[in-house]
């Protein structure tokens, strides 16, 4: 039964934590008798019962309390929704006397892709989707090609590296598609080798990664045969 409707511009929701100044939190509990103890519902009413003033502060609607058990779904929902999309794009120049890796995988073929590592473009696209999604550079940033300590590089193990930073700045890595822009030769039997290396370097299910081949009609610098290109999309969330 409603008895009344209050005037909602008086009324206000409140959030716990409630912040107070730690001394005189202590002495409102030393003032506080046992006939006042029992009416105290909060941090709030123990300083209004001892005649102290309370200010209002800005809340935050995504500071959820959890008081009962049906709190809960709305926690681990919130706790779901912190997820972010990254995009990674790399292109390598195709030439005499380099093996062409892609994935991790030796393709083999009469060229490879020139670079300071292996120019394994589709980890690189890939590294650049994951680091992208959590505003960490790129692989430009954490592995230069001016450093010599790259020179000659698995890609893989630099995938792996990738994959620790992004643990220890709280976040996992929920799946990666990528695709290969590639006129020459086909990938397709190497596609499932691909995939394997990739999950295994970023401590992922197979299933969670996907590697896709495609050409481009002959037009185009890789349609060309000049080089190879990779995208890659990654989806991370918070842990």
């Amino acid at each position: 039964m409603v008895a009344d409707t209050p005037d909602r511009s008086t009324l206000y929701a409140v959030q716990t934590p409630q912040c107070f100044d730690r001394a005189a939190y202590l002495a409102a509990l030393d003032e506080l008798d046992a006939e006042k103890a029992r009416l105290v519902t909060d941090d709030c009413s123990l300083f209004e019962l001892t005649g102290r003033p309370v200010q209002l502060t800005q809340g935050d609607y995504a500071n959820l309390k959890i008081t009962t058990r049906e709190d809960l779904p709305r926690a681990e929902q919130k706790e779901g929704n912190d997820m972010r999309i990254g995009h990674g794009y790399d292109v390598h120049r195709l030439v005499e006397d380099r093996k062409l890796i892609l994935g991790g995988v030796e393709v083999p073929f009469e060229k490879g892709l020139l670079g300071h590592s292996d120019a394994d473009v589709l980890a690189h696209a890939v590294m650049d989707a994951v680091l992208g999604a959590a505003a960490l550079g790129d692989i430009g940033k954490h592995f230069p090609d001016t450093d010599p300590a790259y020179a000659g590089a698995d890609s893989l193990q630099l995938a792996q590296h990738v994959a620790r930073i992004m643990r220890e700045k709280g976040w996992k890595i929920v799946n990666i598609d990528s695709t290969l822009l590639c006129q020459k030769p086909k990938l397709a039997p190497y596609i499932p080798a691909m995939r394997e290396n990739l999950a295994a370097a970023f401590g992922m299910p197979v299933d969670a990664v996907s590697v896709k081949a495609t050409t481009e009609e002959h037009l185009g610098f890789t349609g060309e045969g000049l080089g190879i290109a990779a995208h890659a999309v990654a989806l991370i969330e918070k842990l």
